[in-house]
């Protein structure tokens, strides 16, 4: 079937410029839901009935390409009515002129050299951001062709102002707002490489790439919204860090104190105020340290049947762990059976032991062990984004001030205990009842 017949376009706006560009590096982005990927994928398509062009695609590893709804599963749908012939164990899709179209992973930096002696006249990344520099410039010298398509490379990303890709693209962006600049969108821009360092030039050269940025957003994406009209939303209500980045397309911003909790957006009450909960849990940050060190900090917080957030109970102190087993004890008897206890499960086998052997020391209570997942930052965000939109309410007490001070500095503060625990509580809460990646113990 002719390719204008499916009739595949581009929106009009970045994704069509992204399309356009006759760089021979053009990377697109610079926040969520632009059509990024769909605008990589639609890319090759104007070269599938040259019989040598070679296409790869990457995303960092395997998982991702597959991912439900990923890479692979759009690849089928834009591709799968040219008459592909699709390879699935190897990610390959051949076209009937013998133009291939493939996905890779590099999942560890040496997976770099898998890729070694290939030709790719096509050379994609989707989330650049995720990959190394090593991987990027080694992959360029992949980056060639001998079947009359000049070799191009295409790349989509988000912000992350600690990437090596912000340096790449920084003369697209305005250093003190940290936001693109829109007229130099899609302007092309000559580097080279002298070891480890770029070198931009005004003008071309034989040693030199041409480099540009498109900046797009989720308003440039009027099919998204038109399909989702609640996803602005969902990304306006992300933490403040993350709604920079995804929504406003933000290469500056970093995590600082304050910019995940503040004082304001506490609502402080009386007891007198408290509501009727639908399910309390008590989080646990373990540390067994008598005299200095890291303390252990648990966290008690009920949900009410408005989906409000109560903190209602902390505590924080050094111990043994003899001091650490007799204090959540206290703290499950006072709290009753109906109060979850939720505990920090570590990986591996010790991990496991622990947890074994806590389940027994609160047998009769309601046990959830949780083992974390991400980063101190990404599992607090979600929780964060909850204080900020006033969702969530502090029971007037001695320790507001310590709880408050360590959040509010938070994460470049001395301590995090407190952080960890609210941040457990919180998963525990918005999990209860469901299945996940969590254990039960007691009755």
């Amino acid at each position: 079937m002719p390719v204008a017949e499916l009739n595949f376009r581009p929106q009009a706006g970045p994704q069509e410029n992204f399309l356009a560009s006759p760089a021979d590096i053009a990377i697109y982005g610079g926040a969520a839901g632009g059509g990024k990927s769909f605008a990589l994928l639609l890319e090759p398509l104007r070269h599938i009935h040259d019989p040598g062009f070679r296409a790869v695609i990457f995303r960092r590893t395997a998982k991702q390409v597959r991912n439900e709804g990923g890479l692979w599963d759009a690849a089928r749908q834009i591709y799968g009515p040219f008459g592909v012939t699709v390879k699935e164990t190897d990610l390959l899709m051949r076209f009937p002129s013998g133009a291939t179209i493939s996905f890779g992973a590099m999942e560890h930096e040496k997976n770099r050299y898998d890729w070694q002696g290939t030709e790719i006249t096509y050379l994609g990344f989707d989330e650049l951001t995720h990959f190394t520099a090593r991987q990027f410039f080694y992959l360029l010298s992949r980056n060639r062709s001998t079947c009359g398509v000049a070799p191009y490379v295409r790349a989509t990303c988000n912000p992350d102002a600690d990437c090596w890709v912000a340096d790449l693209i920084r003369w697209w962006i305005d250093e003190k707002t940290g936001y693109p600049k829109s007229e130099r969108s899609g302007k092309l821009q000559h580097f080279m490489r002298d070891g480890d360092q770029l070198v931009f030039q005004d003008d071309p050269g034989k040693l030199t790439k041409s480099l540009t940025f498109i900046a797009a957003s989720i308003d440039d994406n009027q099919i998204l919204l038109e399909k989702d009209p609640s996803y602005k939303a969902t990304l306006g209500a992300l933490d403040a860090v993350e709604r920079e980045r995804l929504l406003l397309g933000n290469w500056k911003i970093r995590p600082e104190g304050g910019m995940y909790f503040r004082y304001e957006w506490f609502r402080v009450v009386e007891r007198s105020e408290l509501p009727k909960f639908s399910v309390k849990v008590r989080a646990w940050d373990l540390a067994a340290t008598a005299g200095g060190g890291d303390y252990t900090a648990c966290i008690l917080m009920g949900r009410d049947d408005r989906g409000r957030f109560y903190i209602l109970d902390m505590d924080r102190f050094q111990g043994s762990p003899a001091d650490v087993e007799r204090r959540m004890l206290d703290h499950a008897k006072r709290d009753g059976k109906a109060v979850q206890v939720c505990i920090p499960q570590d990986p591996g086998q010790a991990g496991l032991s622990q947890r074994q052997a806590l389940a027994r020391l609160l047998a009769g209570f309601l046990v959830r062990a949780r083992i974390p997942s991400g980063n101190k930052i990404q599992r607090s965000a979600p929780f964060s984004a909850q204080v900020e939109c006033g969702n969530v309410y502090l029971l007037r007490a001695s320790w507001n001030s310590d709880f408050l001070m360590e959040l509010q500095s938070f994460p470049s503060g001395k301590y995090d205990d407190q952080v960890d625990a609210v941040s457990d509580a919180f998963a525990a809460i918005t999990s209860a009842g469901r299945r996940g990646q969590q254990e039960m113990y007691g009755s």
